[in-house]
């Protein structure tokens, strides 16, 4: 019964939304499972991939125009994700990004942080964040690993960022995300 209520206002909103809306309303539904779903159920694993993956098609949403403030153009905009997304592991540097689309460092950051609502380097610290958060539900490598995998110095540095963002470690973001099937596979691994 429930379902169907969500499914009947889910269609409404999307036959009055704008055509690239719909993508917001099946995060909203996909975030209403995983709210109904216990942790250690092995669809809320699943469900949190679908709703990132949605979010990547959607995300980063731009942050809406003040006045006076210039934003980077779609196609600017798309291939400097795409940049960062390929040089995650390595140092992303704002002079590469700017020589990218062709645009002093001033006038990039300006329009980056318009476009996105961070700086490129707080911007790129959160991606590295998101590409750790997927490692450590997607595979067994230790915290030190999957640091130096996405691009930090060190644990030290992924557990710093990471808690800046969702407000635990590393470990006990990991812990309570697990499945109970996921544990049992690590100990018979150890």
């Amino acid at each position: 019964m429930q379902t169907q209520i969500c499914e009947t206002q889910a269609s409404a909103k999307m036959g009055q939304s704008r055509s690239g809306d719909w993508l917001h309303h099946v995060i909203a539904l996909v975030d209403a499972a995983i709210d109904q779903l216990h942790p250690k159920e092995s669809a809320h694993g699943a469900l949190l991939e679908a709703t990132s993956l949605l979010r990547r098609q959607v995300a980063p949403l731009p942050v809406p125009p003040e006045d006076g403030k210039e934003r980077l153009l779609a196609w600017q905009a798309r291939k400097v994700l795409e940049y960062i997304d390929r040089h995650i592991t390595s140092r992303v540097l704002v002079a590469d990004l700017c020589a990218l689309i062709w645009r002093s460092e001033a006038h990039f950051s300006r329009a980056f942080k318009a476009t996105f609502g961070y700086s490129p380097h707080a911007f790129v610290v959160r991606r590295r964040v998101e590409t750790a958060a997927k490692y450590m539900l997607q595979t067994h490598m230790s915290l030190s690993d999957i640091a130096l995998a996405c691009g930090f110095v060190d644990q030290a540095h992924l557990c710093k960022h990471f808690r800046a963002v969702s407000g635990e470690t590393p470990a006990a973001w990991r812990r309570s995300k697990r499945t109970g099937a996921d544990i049992e596979q690590i100990s018979v691994l150890a």
